[in-house]
């Protein structure tokens, strides 16, 4: 994990990052797709929360937009490397195994205030149409839609992990979690399939569900796995009946 702690050039690092990036982007969303549309159907867990069919050339617009995100948190991450090799940015390499897991918990909120933050901003009219609509192309959400952003959405939401580490020396093992959950539970929320569809939209296991009422209804529901920001700030979308809910099957 020397790497990340002293990179040797830009250019290894960025591409260290980006290939990061690139794995677990494809990991996740075949899995996802295998555990959603064969394994969990299989066994009757769960359903499919919107029965429509996807756009034309949907999936391949969002592998598309996902790889160019990819690319940027790649390139991003030079502000990292830079601020790593002039002493403005530190990593702790010796880090205890529980001093890791309180770390892990602070990066889990963090990225949840960090991604309610970015994503209200997004919704906000002046922004929108220029920024964010890409993603909300993907009316009926797929796991290939998880990074599917313009590039100034990718930078924003790139920026999650320079901001904490200006604000605190977190250990190389934290800091590789982030992207790992945040990716997986990005995957999941794109997945368009609910596995808990008899609990309240309020619950903490039903943020896939939240999701997609999102892009079904283009407002609301603006937090990542946590409804705590949503509910705290009002922008949650209420578990309406099902034959109410545009785009969602009952």
């Amino acid at each position: 994990m020397d790497w990340l702690a002293a990179p040797r050039s830009a250019a290894e690092f960025a591409a260290l990052v980006a290939a990061y990036f690139f794995f677990l982007y494809w990991a996740f969303a075949l899995l996802c797709l295998l555990a959603t549309r064969v394994v969990f159907p299989a066994v009757h867990l769960g359903r499919v929360l919107d029965t429509r069919r996807l756009r034309s050339h949907q999936r391949a617009a969002e592998i598309g937009g996902s790889m160019m995100t990819v690319a940027i948190f790649g390139i991003g991450s030079l502000t990292v490397w830079w601020g790593l090799r002039h002493g403005w940015l530190r990593v702790d390499t010796d880090a205890s195994l529980a001093r890791i897991v309180i770390e892990a918990g602070v990066l889990v909120l963090w990225n949840d205030a960090h991604f309610y933050a970015c994503h209200w901003l997004l919704h906000r009219r002046a922004l929108f149409e220029r920024f964010h609509l890409r993603h909300h192309r993907s009316g009926v959400v797929t796991p290939f839609a998880t990074y599917s952003f313009s590039p100034v959405e990718a930078a924003l939401l790139g920026s999650v992990m320079p901001l904490a580490m200006l604000a605190w020396n977190f250990s190389v093992e934290a800091l590789l979690f982030l992207p790992v959950y945040s990716l997986l539970i990005n995957t999941i929320g794109h997945s368009n399939y609910d596995l808990f569809p008899a609990r309240r939209i309020g619950q903490l296991s039903t943020f896939s569900r939240r999701h997609q009422m999102h892009h079904a209804r283009f407002h609301g529901n603006y937090g990542f796995m946590l409804p705590w920001f949503d509910t705290l700030l009002r922008t949650r979308t209420t578990d309406l009946r099902p034959e109410a809910a545009s785009g969602l099957q009952s």
